[in-house]
Order: C-alpha cells, then sequence, then structure tokens
C-alpha cells in the first residue's frame, strides 16, 4: 500500500466528506460512505477523524477556507473596500452558491444538526463566527491596503453582510433563479457599500470596532 502523509489522508477524507454532505445531506452521511467515497478503508477513517463531530469540524475548516479563496481570488485590495465588496462577493457568489447548492444546503444542516446534537452547539457558534471574522477581516484588510476607513465598526460590517449574503443564498437555494438572485445581490451590496460608506482614512485616527 502506498504510504500517505497524515496531512495528506486528512485532505483526502475531509474531500470526500464534503461530497458526501453536498450529495446526501447531514442526517443521512455515514463514516462508511465518507471512506467508501475517499477510497480507504473505514478503520483508516475512523484513526483520522474518531467521531462524527471531529470530521464535521474538519469539513466547517474547509469550507471556511474556501470561502476565503473564493473572495480574495480576484479582489485587489488595495482598490479600497467598495471594490474589494463588488468584486470578492461576486466571485464568491459564482463559484460557491450558483456552482454548488448541494455545499450550501450542507452548511445549513450543518447549523441545524449542531443545535440539535447533544454536546455540539459550539459548532454552530463556531461556523457563523468563522464566517463573520472571514467578512470582517476581508473588509478590514482592503481599508488598510487603500488607506481607507469606514463609518461602521468592521465587526458589526462583518456581521451584517453575513446576515444579507445568508439570507440571499437561503432564498436561492429554495428557488435557483439566478437572474433574480443577481439582481437581488447587486441590491444587497450596494446597501453594504452605503453602510460602510468607506472614505480616505484621517492620518492617526483609529478605526472602530463592534
Amino acid at each position: 500500500m502506498t504510504y500517505v502523509r497524515a496531512a495528506e489522508r486528512e485532505e483526502q477524507i475531509v474531500a470526500a466528506a464534503v461530497r458526501v454532505l453536498s450529495s446526501v445531506g447531514v442526517p443521512a452521511m455515514t463514516l462508511r460512505a465518507v471512506a467508501a467515497e475517499a477510497g480507504i478503508p473505514l478503520g483508516t477513517l475512523h484513526y483520522v477523524f474518531p467521531a462524527k463531530d471531529q470530521l464535521l469540524r474538519a469539513v466547517m475548516g474547509k469550507v471556511v477556507q474556501d470561502i476565503s479563496e473564493a473572495l480574495r481570488a480576484e479582489a485587489e485590495l488595495d482598490q479600497g473596500v467598495e471594490h474589494a465588496f463588488r468584486q470578492g462577493i461576486t466571485t464568491f457568489w459564482s463559484r460557491l452558491v450558483e456552482g454548488g447548492l448541494g455545499l450550501q444546503i450542507m452548511q445549513y444542516e450543518l447549523t441545524t444538526y449542531s443545535l440539535r446534537a447533544e454536546g455540539a452547539a459550539d459548532l454552530a457558534r463556531s461556523q457563523y463566527e468563522r464566517y463573520g471574522s472571514l467578512v470582517t477581516e476581508f473588509c478590514e484588510q482592503a481599508a488598510q491596503a487603500a488607506g481607507e476607513r469606514c463609518a461602521i465598526g468592521y465587526d458589526a460590517l462583518g456581521r451584517l453582510t453575513l446576515a444579507l449574503i445568508d439570507g440571499l443564498i437561503l432564498q436561492y437555494v429554495a428557488n435557483p433563479d439566478s437572474d433574480r438572485a443577481r439582481r437581488d445581490l447587486k441590491h444587497a451590496l450596494d446597501m453594504i457599500v452605503l453602510l460602510a460608506d468607506p472614505q480616505p482614512a484621517v492620518s492617526g485616527r483609529a478605526v472602530r470596532s463592534g
């Protein structure tokens, strides 16, 4: 048998789990199905991820990484907050929403599963904290790179942006009308930019958080 480094084996299993979860959903996912998808013995999967919750946490880490990569793929942060928001979120929508309905449904199922499963409620909290932090950091880095400041704190901007985009995704999952969703996404971005009101930063002036 070919030797596979532990990190590579973990990535292989997580990628297989994402495919299984996107196809059959969280309630129907079994470790046996993930092992079969990854092409490894069930015992090997149990060695790397002894419990289902551990695997789901690793899956969430992979999802957050993919979102971060999509946001930054075509965004030029030094062009300012407005440009970064419009370019980054539009690219994210094209790649991970329109291109992955099963992936989006899986994320909502992860939330509801963790809220109902005994001892797993912190997964939902961690999930949305990581989503919010991702958008917050993206906005703050764009502002710093362009020498801008925003009218509200980056933490609040991240949470409100997440709320708007999350709602649009849920509507799109329920009724995947691409033209309508694209129009609504543009309006949502207009609202976010208006709220953020990015302006040239005043030298020495701190940007508020919260």
